[in-house]
């Protein structure tokens, strides 16, 4: 018997019994569309937070002052200076890797407006340290390099300090704020950015150049931190070696010594994410698989039901010279559309389940089509796992057997 007639065969008796046959398909439908609603939300919980790392900055490689020690006991990095600009110029001299490079240094205080005060950072950097931070200008401009060689006090707001400090739809541009009793003449305002992955308000910042908040803020004259920009992505594993070959040269380290300092790449932290995310994706996989398999034995237990009901039938065609795996295939072609069938809905239920959550929730959902395709050939394994034992009894029966079966 050929497959076109068997298939015929199968879809006849799934229609025989329709009520049964849809509540067989429904554990495979709920199954399915929870594996795929599960997968969407996991898959797009990674993708929202590697974007918000990369928002963090463009190819980022951040190197810090190490932990250091004196009398036995670590001062912390905070108290560490070991990083200066002429760590930069060796960096940039000893390495072909990075695109930008920008010192930074930070201190925490009130802006002053007239009556109006906001506890805020305020941030120093060059003129690379906006690309390298994709931070964009929404208002008025950017301070220059001469405003960096001169330590001008001219600054950037954040929305978030512009919202707190001036008036609704007031224009700061111009105005000359305070920090730390130092007046700054705004130049310009910074596009909004939101949170980033550790609930920090990106938006709730001050940018000036280095110098002016090293010289006039923090009075120190080392930096606290560099940031760089590899040329490509593919490229921060090596320009991290040559970084870090720079700062040992200019550090003058010996070969046994430790750095005394710390490189830290955007890498990183889409690798620290990511594995917490991808457990929880494994885990949302694993719990929706289970309702998968209980979809299977559902189909198992009905295919038992089918053979059993039909014995007389299977007993006839055998009789009339029906061969066993014919019987064998009437059966699991059963059971593999009763999966199939059910993963179709299936798949619809659960894209249609992932842009409700999306849309009520406000989650971040990505539906990829490996999520789709892994259910499918997934629905068609439950199929012929839990179809193929049913299918192998009845192609066992013995025909004399099977006809005089009540």
């Amino acid at each position: 018997m050929n497959i076109l007639n068997l298939l015929k065969i199968a879809v006849s008796a799934i229609k025989r019994n329709k009520i049964r046959s849809f509540l067989t398909m429904l554990g495979i439908i709920i199954g399915v569309a929870s594996v795929i609603a599960m997968l969407a939300i996991g898959e797009g919980s990674n993708a929202s937070i590697k974007e918000k790392i990369s928002a963090m900055g463009t190819n980022l490689i951040m190197v810090m002052p190490a932990s250091q020690k004196k009398g036995g006991v670590h001062r912390g990095r905070d108290n560490s200076q070991t990083l200066t600009e002429s760590d930069i110029e060796y960096i940039k001299n000893k390495t072909n890797s990075i695109k930008y490079i920008s010192p930074e240094v930070r201190s925490s205080g009130q802006i002053i407006l007239g009556s109006k005060n906001w506890p805020t950072q305020i941030f120093g950097g060059n003129e690379d340290y906006t690309t390298i931070k994709k931070i964009d200008v929404a208002t008025g401009r950017m301070f220059s390099s001469q405003e960096i060689r001169t330590a001008a006090k001219v600054c950037l707001l954040g929305k978030t300090v512009v919202d707190n400090v001036f008036e609704e739809d007031f224009d700061p541009i111009g105005q000359t704020i305070r920090f730390k009793n130092i007046p700054f003449k705004v130049i310009g305002t910074l596009s909004e950015k939101g949170e980033n992955n550790f609930g920090q308000d990106q938006d709730d910042m001050v940018l000036a150049p280095y110098t002016t908040v090293q010289k006039r803020i923090t009075r120190r004259t080392k930096l606290q931190t560099i940031v760089i920009s590899a040329i490509s992505e593919d490229k921060i594993e090596e320009a991290t070696v040559q970084i870090e070959e720079a700062l040992r040269l200019s550090h003058k380290l010996k070969e046994t010594a430790e750095n005394d300092f710390r490189i830290r790449t955007q890498q990183e932290l889409v690798s620290t994410f990511g594995s917490i995310s991808q457990m929880m994706l494994v885990l949302l996989g694993t719990i929706s698989a289970i309702s998968l398999i209980v979809g299977g034995i559902g189909i198992m237990n009905i295919m038992y039901v089918s053979v059993t009901e039909r014995i007389r039938e299977i007993g006839l065609r055998l009789a009339v010279g029906g061969r066993g795996k014919d019987i064998l295939m009437q059966f699991l072609l059963e059971a593999i559309l009763l999966s199939l069938i059910g993963g179709v809905f299936g798949i619809g239920v659960g894209i249609f389940a992932s842009r409700l959550v999306e849309s009520i929730m406000g989650w971040p959902i990505l539906i990829t089509l490996n999520s789709i395709l892994l259910a499918f050939l997934f629905c068609s394994f439950i199929g012929i796992f839990f179809g193929w034992y049913p299918a192998q009894k009845a192609s066992a029966l013995n025909p004399i057997d099977a006809l005089r079966h009540e």
